[in-house]
């Protein structure tokens, strides 16, 4: 079992992750090609095991089968270039700590291992290299449909979330989760404590990793990590455009960007249209009730209704299905 102690602050600062983490989803796909097989991702194992590429291996020596690898290896970031910023802005005493932490308990000191702790420059080109290797082979063709389990996942909670509550939405978390007291009870293999710090907690699901777990920080929220209800392999391709005949292509993109609030500019800027022309369309968008508009200061944000919700599901698009 994990066995979560939260504070009064940790209750008080639950947050959802923004955006799927894929460098988070990149360590698990590697933990899983060395795990044992796990029902729902065995014929994925079995496929991306054959075609998992040489360059890629080194990422072996530092992630185990249990996910458990140096945690400068998987920032929170919203995209592969940025993540990998962050890696390599990693201060060179929290990578040796981390590589301490894994070798040689979880994995063998190499030379390699070495080379990266001493923060030698070739060594540091072939982590590099072989992150970059791995996402294109895991993470990168199959991103739209992690994207899009990750927006119905967050869509869905957020409304447990206002409907029933925080203890209620973190017990549903996992199959078998409880509370005792303010102690939140995951299932998991093995048993584990871990007293958060007061800082919160932010949510994050995964589609590729089947339990349970938690990135402990002592000076910002702590990542509680949790197996998405739909697993990668059982994710459907996410269809190109169902919602453009109906709603017309721009007013389609816009509500499939609100199952998170946008801001009118925020809109014109992600679609490169006008603000004008934005006002305009969410004014027929929210007319027809598929969403809701709060003015906030000179800003004026946007989301779907349960109605939008409903529609984005039904045609398949951003995964509210």
């Amino acid at each position: 079992m994990l066995r979560l102690h939260f504070t009064a602050e940790d209750l008080l600062q639950v947050t959802f992750a923004a955006d799927p983490a894929p460098l988070m989803e990149l360590g698990f796909a590697v933990a899983l090609l060395q795990h044992g097989t796990v029902a729902q991702f065995a014929r994925w194992q079995r496929k991306t095991r054959a075609a998992f590429p040489r360059e890629a291996t080194a990422l072996f020596g530092l992630v185990p089968p249990t996910a458990r690898g140096p945690m400068f290896l998987d920032p929170l970031s919203r995209g592969l270039e940025e993540g990998l910023d962050r890696i390599r802005a990693t201060p060179p005493a929290r990578v040796r700590a981390e590589l301490g932490r894994v070798c040689p308990t979880h994995r063998p000191v190499t030379p390699w291992i070495k080379d990266l702790a001493a923060q030698e420059r070739e060594a540091w080109q072939t982590l590099e290299h072989a992150l970059r290797t791995a996402h294109s082979a895991l993470v990168n063709e199959s991103w739209s449909r992690i994207e899009a389990g990750f927006q119905a996942e967050r869509a869905w909670r957020t409304r447990l979330l206002a409907r029933d509550g925080i203890r209620t939405t973190l017990a549903g978390l996992a199959v078998g989760a409880r509370w005792e007291g303010t102690t939140l009870v995951l299932p998991r293999p093995d048993d584990a404590e871990v007293a958060l710090a007061g800082h919160g907690v932010v949510l994050l699901p995964s589609v590729l990793w089947p339990r349970p777990m938690v990135a402990l920080y002592d000076d910002a929220p702590s990542i509680l990590i949790y197996p998405g209800v739909t697993a990668l392999p059982l994710l459907e391709e996410v269809p190109a455009d169902p919602l453009g005949v109906l709603l017309g292509r721009t007013r389609a993109a816009i509500l499939d960007l609100l199952p998170r609030a946008h801001s009118t500019s925020d809109i014109a800027k992600e679609l490169g249209i006008s603000k004008s022309s934005a006002s305009e369309h969410t004014k027929t968008l929210r007319d027809a009730r598929l969403i809701v508009t709060q003015r906030d200061g000179k800003a004026v944000w946007h989301s779907c209704t349960p109605l939008g919700l409903e529609l984005l599901r039904g045609a398949g698009t951003s995964g509210l299905r």
